[in-house]
């Protein structure tokens, strides 16, 4: 019963209060201020949060800026200042590089830094047709195998399990130590 008189004590101090902001001096001063408030409405409309748009806005902005003033200004300075390639005679002796065969030098770099060379892809192209011609013989190799096991009526090959010495040299050392703890 105590703790319920607790929640009375609020309600008495809020009607001492009430009686202080409803006298004609402070009614006017609240008044005032609402009417003073800014412009003719007097309510404030509640709208959803536009906080994620802003900050998505915002971090695009960003990030466009960042890649785009970067690349406008290399791709400005290449054109201007360094410009297209010039054909011209090959001196006797020289081979050129696979990235000198490109007309723009931000393609060239491309070419020379960031792509493989052409023979690169194609020692590995190479490597690939090799390594699928190897595996091809391997299947064809146990596909006559097979072929010769049935011929002859020999005995199928998953029965095979070969014997790895390492394994049967424990399994006989624990077999020897069991057999010396047991006795006759």
């Amino acid at each position: 019963m105590v703790s319920w008189s607790s929640f009375t004590r609020p309600l008495s101090t809020l009607t001492q209060y009430g009686k202080i902001l409803q006298s004609p001096v402070c009614r006017n001063a609240v008044q005032m201020q609402i009417r003073n408030a800014g412009h003719e409405h007097h309510h404030f409309t509640i709208q959803p949060s536009r906080f994620q748009w802003n900050k998505f806005k915002d971090l695009l902005h960003f990030y466009v800026m960042i890649g785009l003033i970067p690349i406008t200004a290399v791709v400005l300075y290449s054109n201007i200042f360094i410009g297209p390639a010039q054909l011209t005679e090959i001196t006797e002796g020289y081979e050129p590089k696979h990235w000198e065969y490109h007309k723009h030098p931000i393609s060239r770099f491309i070419a020379r830094y960031i792509y493989p060379s052409p023979q690169q892809e194609y020692e590995k192209a190479l490597h690939h047709i090799f390594e699928e011609n190897e595996k091809a013989m391997i299947r064809q190799l146990e596909k006559d195998v097979r072929a010769k096991m049935a011929e002859r009526n020999d005995y199928k090959a998953y029965y095979y399990r070969p014997a790895i010495a390492k394994y049967h040299r424990i399994s006989k050392e624990a077999a020897d130590h069991l057999e010396s703890l047991r006795g006759n």
